[in-house]
């Protein structure tokens, strides 16, 4: 469900989870093109980790729920630029790459991998979190009919701000060695 509270063009997205509330974190945010999903493990509908001890499952699962929250908020999979994959087994990383690659098939995001002594659920083996950048503006994403509260809550830019003119690199030269000579 998309939060109804909206700051200018940044619409949150909670799943539901109860890790969400206790935190105080939303599963994604958008924030104009940009979308960052918070990490997902391999958590079903309701929460529980699915496959215990299996790192494949459980990978496959966290990138579903990355796409999942995606969608809430206009984007998907093939929106994704940047993937984190923080694994409790580097010796897992045959399964975690398997599923890593048919999630994005040809269209591979920049990804870090982190090898970590835990995550905060202990049967957690794998956690992956996301940026993606969409190319339409918020008011097409959330829900029906978000797209004119989201262009209402959007910031207008006033007819008497001007952009600011472009910088430029101005190379300094050197200064002249011994006595000046006169022009002619």
């Amino acid at each position: 469900m998309a939060d109804e509270t909206r700051t200018a063009r940044i619409i949150r997205y909670n799943s539901g989870l109860a890790s969400e509330a206790s935190f105080g974190f939303s599963r994604a945010v958008r924030a104009g093109n940009w979308i960052l999903v918070a990490g997902c493990t391999g958590t079903d509908q309701s929460g529980t980790i699915a496959g215990i001890n299996q790192m494949y499952t459980q990978a496959r699962l966290a990138l579903e729920n990355v796409g999942r929250a995606l969608e809430q908020l206009g984007g998907s999979l093939a929106d994704v630029v940047r993937t984190r994959v923080y694994v409790t087994d580097m010796k897992q990383l045959p399964a975690i790459a398997r599923a890593h690659r048919e999630a994005f098939g040809a269209h591979p995001p920049a990804s870090t991998l982190l090898e970590i002594g835990a995550l905060a659920r202990p049967e957690a083996l794998i956690e992956i979190d996301a940026d993606a950048f969409v190319a339409e503006e918020p008011a097409a994403a959330a829900e029906p009919g978000a797209g004119a509260r989201a262009r209402a809550a959007a910031p207008r830019r006033s007819a008497s701000v001007k952009p600011r003119p472009r910088a430029r690199a101005v190379r300094a030269k050197a200064p002249a060695r011994g006595k000046r000579r006169p022009r002619r």
